[in-house]
């Protein structure tokens, strides 16, 4: 069964750090790409980040570059992380762990080149 789940999410004061993780499984991982995504009601998903098998390469949407990274887990190809610093009111959102397929790297901060959704876990930015 191929599934992604999500960990991590909580509240946090503005400026703080937060990392969320994800772990896949059921996936042929390097034929994947993993991207995280977040959602507020009322607004588009949005691709936040995405990162390639390898970890080689990263793309960030430009609402996070500079605070946020996105990496893979060394020793576990199964985990990838979405570390998010100087947090802000408007990250609030429901973040969502995505794999979709390689072939479709260049848009893998777009919903529709995702092949597997997680449930999602909520950030809250408030103080």
């Amino acid at each position: 069964q191929v599934q992604v789940v999500e960990s991590g999410g909580g509240m946090v004061q503005p400026g703080g750090s937060l990392r969320l993780s994800c772990t896949a499984s059921g996936l042929d991982f390097g034929g994947y790409a993993m991207s995280w995504f977040r959602e507020v009601p009322g607004k588009k998903r949005e691709g936040v980040a995405c990162i390639t098998y390898t970890g080689r390469r990263q793309e960030y949407s430009d609402s996070v570059k500079g605070r946020f990274t996105i990496s893979r887990d060394n020793a576990d190809e199964r985990i990838v992380y979405l570390q998010m610093t100087n947090l802000k009111p408007e990250d609030t959102a429901m973040y969502y762990c995505a794999a979709g397929p390689i072939s479709r790297w260049y848009s893998s901060l777009s919903p529709a080149s995702i092949s597997v959704w997680g449930q999602g876990t909520q950030v809250t930015v408030s103080s």
